[in-house]
């Protein structure tokens, strides 16, 4: 199964992404020629390599009329903490409601007045940014990609900012380089078609960063919105090192975020930001092949039962759990002599069919029990979080085959009920209607 595993050791930003993606493309000059063909005013779109603690790897530079957003000089951050983009130009803080003052603080797009080229600050709303997708010159599956990306963001930033959607304004200059972050990920992905889209946990930085609406904790209140039910972590590197740009992409994409699967790796991308860390400032794009894992073998354990009690034969089951069995269920039969009994069956993995066999001769009082070695299909698990009007509840989910399931973590439900001090469906349908 073709298969794009991210890595994000380093967080994420849109224009890393892009270039991580383009360093795996087979005609990376076609890719170059089409975002050059945008028609996007004043936009390009430059692959430049690089190297980031001794690995080469590629920044890819998206200018507007020949300037490339930058980081504030080092002065302007001993107070604040306020990396604000470590990879040099991604835009997920250029939201921001008409109420805000024009003072752009950290790379919050500078006021390019001063030079020759008529740059002017108005906004962009969430409706206009759509319009200028929808006219770009690619494909509708990658303008329907980004329109979602920026879906995403103007939510988030609504939420965070206590707005409505409508009220979420870009700043039309930084707006330009940001669409062309975006629709280039998603055309870079539209390209390579990947079957699966795997992300690690995402390293998001510490400290503070300052945007239009002031100085914010990292992650900012936007990027903490869209890593909502996505595991991500601070460390002790200060800065923003995930943008709302890069979490609204990954959010958009990922099929699931963990440690990295077992793959035959052919091609790694390496798109890196411009400024220096004690460990590699890049994001890493691995793209091989792993086995379908939705087929795979399992172990049946079945035996017969007539003469244990209820409830030993519960706490045989319990332990069997809790000794490694996937499942313990019993069935109601008939034994010998016309004797009323139940069959019991184990279910685990194949390499740990002895263990179980020899836990459950332990646990019950059969003397003896049958193997079978089953084909199975199963759906891919994972989980995100929803947020009921009495707390957050995980969502147990499982995808594969084109299908989808979604089913409410129990214990979290009961958990609620019990703290709310409601019947347990109150509580589920309310759930399930946010699902």
């Amino acid at each position: 199964m073709k298969t794009l595993y991210i890595e994000c050791n380093m967080g994420a930003a849109g224009d890393m992404l892009m270039a991580a993606l383009y360093d795996l493309l087979e005609d990376q000059q076609g890719f170059l020629n089409t975002m050059n063909g945008l028609g996007l005013p004043g936009v390009h779109v430059e692959a430049q390599k690089g190297v980031t603690c001794g690995i080469a790897g590629t920044h890819m530079a998206v200018t507007v009329h020949g300037e490339e957003e930058k980081e504030p000089a080092a002065d302007h951050q001993d107070h604040h903490d306020h990396d604000h983009d470590h990879h040099a130009h991604d835009h997920g803080h250029e939201h921001h409601n008409h109420d805000h003052s024009h003072d752009h603080h950290s790379h919050d797009h500078h006021d390019h007045d001063h030079h020759d080229h008529d740059h002017h600050h108005h906004h962009a709303t969430p409706g206009h940014i759509a319009e200028i997708i929808d006219a770009l010159p690619l494909p509708q599956a990658v303008k329907a990609q980004a329109r979602g990306v920026y879906d995403r963001i103007a939510q988030a930033e609504a939420a965070a900012h206590g707005c409505p959607v409508g009220d979420v304004h870009f700043h039309e200059v930084g707006a330009l380089d940001a669409v062309a972050d975006v629709t280039g990920v998603c055309y870079a992905l539209y390209l390579l078609q990947p079957e699966r889209i795997l992300v690690s946990p995402i390293h998001v930085g510490s400290g503070t960063v300052r945007c239009a609406h002031g100085v914010m904790p990292v992650p900012a209140p936007a990027t903490a919105r869209l890593l909502t039910g996505i595991p991500y972590y601070t460390g002790q590197i200060r800065g923003e090192l995930c943008t709302p740009t890069g979490a609204a992409l990954l959010a958009q994409f990922a099929e699931s975020f963990g440690p990295m699967p077992i793959m035959r790796v052919q091609k790694v991308g390496i798109g890196i930001g411009t400024k220096a860390f004690e460990q590699a400032n890049c994001v890493r794009a691995f793209w091989g092949e792993t086995a379908d894992e939705s087929n795979g073998e399992i172990t049946e354990l079945v035996c017969n039962i007539d003469d244990m009690t209820p409830e030993a034969l519960a706490f045989a089951s319990s332990r069997l759990l809790e000794l490694g069995a996937l499942d313990v269920y019993t069935t109601p039969g008939t034994m010998k002599k016309g004797r009323p009994g139940h069959v019991l069956t184990v279910l685990c993995q194949a390499d740990k069919e002895q263990d179980l066999a020899r836990h459950i001769l332990e646990q019950t009082t059969t003397n003896g029990l049958r193997v079978r070695r089953c084909g199975k299909y199963f759906l891919h698990p994972d989980f995100r979080v929803i947020e009921s009007q009495w707390g957050p509840v995980r969502i147990k989910t499982a995808e594969g085959y084109g299908v989808r399931h979604e089913k409410p973590e129990f214990e979290d439900v009961a958990r609620l009920a019990r703290e709310q001090g409601l019947p347990y469906q109150t509580v589920l349908n309310d759930v399930l209607r946010k699902i």
